[in-house]
């Protein structure tokens, strides 16, 4: 009888240790996934870039290389400066727009017949297209680059801001009449919070679209920022170069996004 209940609390005995070794390997493996999927993808291109030669596909090497000799003179944390003075304020002046045009769309039926056609029409037009229009209009400094990635990010945070505002339960606007709430108050109160979450994700999009107008903007014509780096690279057949550019790019647009994530994480706990 012992012997029989011993192989029977064995197997739960083992489970109890077993399960938070599980949880520890599973956490660490979610940890380093990003990581591993990126030794993965270099281990790749290393590989592909042995049957290349070097002006069509350099190697991880090489392009570090070049990344390290643009940062040591200054060069790549210059353009790298000018981009971000282009991508933030457009990013920030984007968002801006986008909610004092998508909160009232979302309130008003009207409202939402005589925008949304225009807006829905204006995403149809690529933002490629419209960049030399702005240069001649706004000319070749920074203005122009700001408000195409205003125009860039303004659409993703318009629909966020619609769908969060008109996401909010009836009951709930039911109860805040009930209780005489003004209409600062269920904006301040209901609509921003229950809309918050959206309208972060929008920004969140925006943050990594706001580095794409940028970058377009600089390839039609300057003579700083990124996309002159990559442009440049691209003149001289120096494909490391370009690469370095595209990879310094990534990076900033991933430190935007990071950004964004750690200001909605800190907004959701205070909400």
């Amino acid at each position: 009888m012992s012997a029989t209940k011993y192989t029977i609390d064995q197997p739960a005995e083992t489970t109890r240790t077993g399960a938070p070794l599980r949880a520890f390997v599973r956490h660490w493996m979610l940890q380093l996934a990003p990581w591993l999927t990126l030794c993965a993808f270099v281990a790749l291109w290393h590989l592909v870039s042995l049957g290349y030669p070097a002006f069509i596909l350099p190697s991880p090497l090489s392009v570090v290389e070049k990344l390290v000799e643009k940062l040591l003179d200054g060069t790549l944390v210059v353009h790298t400066a000018v981009t971000l003075s282009e991508a933030i304020p457009g990013l920030i002046l984007g968002a801006v727009f986008g909610f004092i045009t998508g909160y009232p769309i979302a309130k008003s039926r009207v409202i939402d017949r005589l925008l949304s056609p225009f807006i829905v029409a204006s995403q149809g037009i690529p933002f490629i297209a419209i960049a030399p229009l702005l240069l001649i209009w706004f000319g070749n400094g920074a203005g122009s680059k700001i408000f195409l990635c205003a125009i860039v990010v303004f659409f993703p945070i318009t629909i966020n801001v619609i769908v969060g505002i008109r996401g909010i339960s009836p009951l709930l606007r039911d109860l805040f009449r009930t209780m005489n709430a003004t209409r600062w108050q269920t904006f301040r109160k209901l609509e921003l919070p229950a809309a918050l979450p959206l309208i972060l994700a929008g920004l969140r999009v925006g943050g990594t679209l706001s580095m794409i107008g940028a970058l377009a903007a600089e390839f039609l014509g300057t003579d700083k920022g990124l996309g002159f780096i990559i442009n440049q690279g691209r003149g001289l057949y120096d494909t490391p170069l370009v690469l370095a550019g595209i990879v310094t790019a990534v990076v900033v647009a991933l430190c935007i996004y990071g950004s964004i994530r750690t200001i909605e994480r800190v907004v959701e706990k205070n909400v």
